[in-house]
């Protein structure tokens, strides 16, 4: 597989791939492809993966696109101004994904539902309850909101990270939240009652725009309905 990704703020990786050579995305990831691209719709694992996929925020069926007879080419686009990264996953090298961060890979990777084991981490941790898991052995892309910033954290070390602004962490990181200390830094301070913290060692993708943070920003100016 090769690949280019383009784009500034609305990005898309241009992947090339030899005859025989496969790809998995999200229902409607595909933004253009060559003619000789053939597409399989499946579930790949049966009832509970497409359960788990569909609430880690991915869509319940993926999209198998292959190249036949000859070489291929197939873009898949982000659908929010940010940034594509690249992961390459092993058996020993997870990684965990904000919820509906996943936009294509090679055959060998497998997504999967993460739940936070602590339940107050699930409730007030900013990305609800569920994440994405990416496992298996492959190559992986992901979309994130904004730009991205990266710390590698040691074992032992903590970043506090605000609600909705943590893109993804290597599975070896945990992740807890802390309430925001004092009550009048609670109530007026303007960053919620709650932050995420996440410990090493491993490394944490943070990203600047979460599209709840737009949604919120977008809400004033919506028009509303009075009775």
């Amino acid at each position: 597989m090769r690949y280019e990704i383009k784009g500034d703020t609305l990005p898309v990786v241009i992947i090339n791939l030899e005859s025989g050579e496969s790809i998995i995305t999200q229902g409607g990831g595909m933004a253009w492809m060559s003619p000789n691209m053939h597409m399989e719709t499946t579930s790949r694992g049966g009832i509970g993966k497409l359960l788990g996929r569909a609430l880690a925020g991915d869509t319940l069926f993926q999209n198998i696109y292959t190249a036949e007879n000859g070489n291929g080419v197939i873009a898949v686009a982000s659908s929010f101004p940010g940034e594509i990264r690249k992961f390459e996953i092993t058996p020993e090298k997870p990684i965990i994904l904000q919820k509906s961060a996943f936009l294509c890979s090679d055959r060998g990777v497998e997504l999967s539902v993460f739940f936070k084991k602590n339940l107050g981490t699930g409730l007030f941790g900013g990305e609800g309850f569920i994440m994405q898991k990416i496992s298996g052995s492959g190559t992986c892309f992901a979309e994130f909101d904004g730009s991205v910033v990266e710390y590698e954290l040691k074992e032992g070390q903590q970043i506090v990270v605000d609600t909705g602004n943590l893109a993804a962490m290597s599975a070896t990181c945990s992740m807890d939240i802390q309430s925001v200390p004092g009550v009048k830094n609670a109530l007026f301070g303007g960053e919620g009652l709650f932050n995420t913290v996440v410990s090493g060692p491993g490394r944490v993708w943070l990203q600047t725009m979460p599209i709840s943070s737009v949604a919120a920003a977008l809400r004033n100016y919506f028009p509303t309905t009075s009775s």
